[in-house]
């Protein structure tokens, strides 16, 4: 059975992959459960502002895409995500000391603002084979991350790693990350050489991307003054 276009994709930086998703230290100490919550409060306040602008580059995903079928997970995975996911980080932002007021009034740290102006620069300026590339590290990798970390125990004692968790190995969630590569496997079926090879660039970078924003979290990156 020939190999899946999504998993050349990966294999082909399967070590990047898993400095990412697997291996770094962020994910290491959730999956120990001893996570500072500190950097766990900084991860939240970036990755809620991460999906204000995902939700943009998924909207933009709904008019590139070429057919009915398409349009209407885009459309799921953006109610998901704008009415679901974000209201359970407002939710879990306040159980962990964080105020809806601080949220909406934090900045863009450097990870986070250079991961989303990627994203919007690849939603308004390329095909929809690129964009549905772009998105695939994040939406994959957090499914991946749930997966594993709810296999661990000492993860999973822990009452705010244990609610992340959570959020990430629902059916809904599971559901969007399978349609996501499907969808990305079937672009790539009718794409060219030279539209293959942008796909796995974009999918490049937004691994890249996905590293540093845990780093970012990790190191309770700032501005430099």
């Amino acid at each position: 059975m020939p190999e899946k276009f999504t998993d050349y994709m990966k294999n082909s930086h399967i070590e990047l992959w898993n400095k990412s998703h697997v291996n770094h230290p962020f994910i290491i100490s959730m999956r120990e459960g001893n996570l500072d919550i500190e950097k766990f409060k900084y991860f939240m306040i970036q990755d809620y502002l991460f999906l204000i602008d995902y939700c943009k580059v998924i909207s933009l995903a709904v008019t590139k895409a070429t057919n009915l079928n398409s349009m209407n997970h885009f459309s799921s995975l953006l109610n998901e995500t704008l009415n679901s996911e974000m209201q359970l980080h407002r939710d879990f932002c306040l159980e962990i000391g964080i105020p809806n007021k601080d949220l909406e009034s934090a900045s863009a740290m450097p990870a986070t603002s250079s991961y989303t102006n990627y994203l919007l620069s690849t939603a308004y300026n390329n095909t929809i084979e690129e964009i549905a590339a772009s998105l695939l590290p994040c939406q994959w990798g957090y499914d991946e991350i749930g997966r594993n970390l709810e296999n661990s125990t000492n993860a999973k004692n822990v009452l705010f790693i244990n609610k992340w968790i959570s959020g990430y190995t629902n059916s809904e969630y599971r559901d969007l990350t399978k349609w996501l590569i499907n969808y990305v496997n079937e672009l790539s079926d009718n794409a060219s050489n030279s539209t293959k090879k942008k796909m796995m660039d974009k999918f490049l970078h937004s691994i890249r991307y996905e590293y540093l924003f845990w780093d970012s979290a990790w190191n309770l990156e700032g501005w430099f003054h």
